[in-house]
Parts: structure tokens; sequence; C-alpha cells
């Protein structure tokens, strides 16, 4: 019975080594035929294989630990085991998802940086490039659009998580421009032409909105000033604005109430497990970018925000429900207007209907005395 016994559970350390050797050899042949290009990552559903690897190799682990003569030790050293694989885990996947391209670990699957692939010149509008100092090794990159008329004021303009100026704001900052505002379109810190690699989901980047509208101020260009941001750079906004910014409007596209409720729902799309997991990836996120993500709902930033404020929103926005909206909405102790875009999801809402974003920005402003009536 012993002997048998024992046969047995040589046999589930044989299995868990096998499955965490294969686990192993394959992420070194993923870190050395990733960089040169003979991998496609997109071929294989390499984050399942991985997943189903580590797991056979744990449970066989486990069962040969309670085969053992010293079950209570071993179990103890497999929960520890587990706690520290976990939390490497998570920390990994923090790391991923708000980094790009990231050169402390070459050839694993981060996201390319969001480059800029046109300008404005492409669109026939006269612009400028300019440099904003946050500190000696980092920076912003904007393009100023001058409006050469009698101006009405000038739009900053932010994007969201994963896009750039030329992808996310060309179209608006077009628009704006035919109403009359001067428009400065920046790209945070980890997009485009701005330094760095990273991206906090609006934590980080409500310093960038603060040091856009101080750059903005010091060139000169003229009040009011309306800031206007698309998703995580809508929340960047409002949080620069609880931080103490204090813009004369803000417009704010497809914003999220709370981050822990944003990470679950796109957690979810992936049909990735939640339980647990989000808590975990929001702890490390916080821990490696000195934020805390915890705390991070924008649904409360809305309470410092006395500036006339609309939002916009997609009715069938998958990220953010219409109930979210309505307490950012209600929170708001200032002039405010809130406009619906039918049967819409999580797109950039001027490329849905032109003519509806247009006449709805432009009545607001005009609302507010922030433009003159169009002729």
């Amino acid at each position: 019975m012993i002997r048998s016994r024992a046969k047995t559970r040589l046999v589930f350390l044989q299995i868990g080594l096998l499955s965490w050797g294969v686990l192993l050899v394959g992420l070194l042949a993923f870190l050395w035929l990733r960089p040169q290009g003979q991998f496609a990552l997109s071929q294989l559903p390499l984050i399942s294989i991985a997943a189903w690897l580590a797991g056979i190799g744990l449970v066989a682990f486990l069962v040969a630990g309670l085969l053992s003569r010293k079950t209570r030790v071993y179990i103890l050293f497999f929960v520890a085991v587990l706690l520290v694989l976990v939390n490497g885990l998570a920390y990994f996947g923090a790391y991923t998802l708000t980094h790009y391209n990231d050169s402390m670990l070459p050839g694993l699957a981060f996201a390319p940086k969001p480059e800029n692939a046109s300008n404005p010149a492409e669109f026939g509008l006269d612009y400028a490039t300019e440099r904003i100092t946050i500190n000696d090794e980092e920076w912003l990159e904007a393009w100023r659009i001058p409006y050469y008329g009698e101006p009405q004021g000038t739009v900053l303009l932010f994007p969201g998580n994963g896009g750039n100026k030329a992808h996310q704001l060309m179209w608006p900052a077009g628009i704006f421009h035919q109403m009359g505002y001067h428009t400065l379109m920046v790209d945070f810190r980890g997009q485009g032409g701005s330094s760095g690699t990273s991206a906090t989901m609006g934590l980080r980047e409500a310093e960038d909105v603060a040091a856009a509208m101080a750059h903005a101020e010091q060139i000169g260009l003229p009040r009011p000033y309306v800031l206007y941001g698309v998703s995580a750079g809508s929340v960047a906004v409002m949080k620069a604005v609880d931080d103490g910014l204090q813009p004369d409007a803000t417009i704010l596209e497809m914003p999220f109430a709370h981050f822990m409720n944003a990470v679950k729902t796109r957690m979810k799309a992936q049909d990735f497990p939640t339980a647990g997991v989000a808590e975990l990836l929001v702890f490390w996120g916080s821990i490696q970018h000195g934020e805390n993500g915890f705390f991070h709902n924008p649904v409360n930033y809305a309470r410092s925000m006395s500036m006339p404020t609309l939002i916009l929103q997609g009715e069938k926005d998958r990220w953010t429900t219409l109930e979210e909206i309505d307490a950012i909405y209600d929170n708001l102790p200032g002039a405010k207007e809130l406009v619906i875009f039918p049967n819409t999801g999580h797109s950039l809402l001027v490329t849905v209907d032109e003519t509806f974003w247009t006449q709805s920005v432009r009545d607001f402003l005009q609302a507010q005395g922030l433009a003159q009536p169009s002729s």
C-alpha cells in the first residue's frame, strides 16, 4: 500500500514537473523568437495554453503533496507558492496593461505605443508643434492650431487610453477650429510624441492636463479655456479639476464612474474572471505607479466641478452604463447638460454622428456664453 502510494505520488510529481517544464521552455522560446519576428502571437492561444499548463502543474503538485507523509508542511508550502505565483501574475498583468513596448521586458506582448500617423497639415490646417516640459526627463507633445480671426477662446483636447492626438482628436479639433477656437491637442505621457511608455487611466494624466493649461496661459492663448477629453482623457480632466484646476468649461466624452468597475467590465469582456483578480491588478498597478487606484472614482471628482460641463455618452456603451453616467451628472454642482447618442457604443462620438455632435457642443457653448451664435 505504501509502495503504491509512493508510485502514485511520483507520477503526479512527474506530471507537475513536465507541465511546468513545458511552460518554462515555451516562455524561453517566446522570449527568444519574438524579438526576431519569428513568432506570431496571434497564431496561438498562448494565454490559454499557459494557464492550462500552470493549472495542471499546480494540481499535480498539490495531489503529490497530499500523498506525502508530511502533508501539512507540503500544503503550507504549496499555499505559499500559490500566493507568490498568483501575485506575480497579477503584478505582471498590471505591468503589461499599463505599459507600451517596454524595454524592461523586451519581446513580451506589450501593446505598441500609440504613435501619431497623421498631422493637421494633412487636413488643410496650419499648426505648430509645442513641447510642454514636465521635468528634466518628461515632456508632452502638443499640436496648436491657431484661429486667425477673432477667437472665441481656446479648446484643449485630450485623448483616451491607448489613443493619441492624431487618432482621436483631429476630427473634433477641426470642428472646434471651424467654430472659431484656438485648439491645443495634447498627447499624454506614454502617447504619440510625448515621453514615456506607460499610462494610468487618468491618474497621472491629470497632472498633464494641468501642465497643458498652464502652457496655454504661458504662451498667451486666449480665454475662455474649454477642456475636452475622450474616455480616460475626460477622467483626467475631472481629476485635474478635483485637484484644483479651474477651466471655464469642460466637455466629457464617455467618462467612467468607478475605476474598479471599469477594470471588471473590461475583464468580463475578455472572459477573464473578476473576483479577486481585478482587485489584485489594481493593487499592483497602484504600487507600480505610486497612485491609489482604489480611490480613483470620477463620480466623486464630479462634486468639485462647478464650471459648466457637457457630458456626451453612447447609449449602448459596454464599458460604462447610463446609470453610472447619471451618477456623475447628478454630482455636478454647476451648469450641466447630458447628451445621449442613441444606439451607440464606446466610439468616438463625432465619427458616429458629426452633425448631432457639432450641434450639441455648439448649443452648450452658446448657452454658457462661451460661443457667439452662428450667423
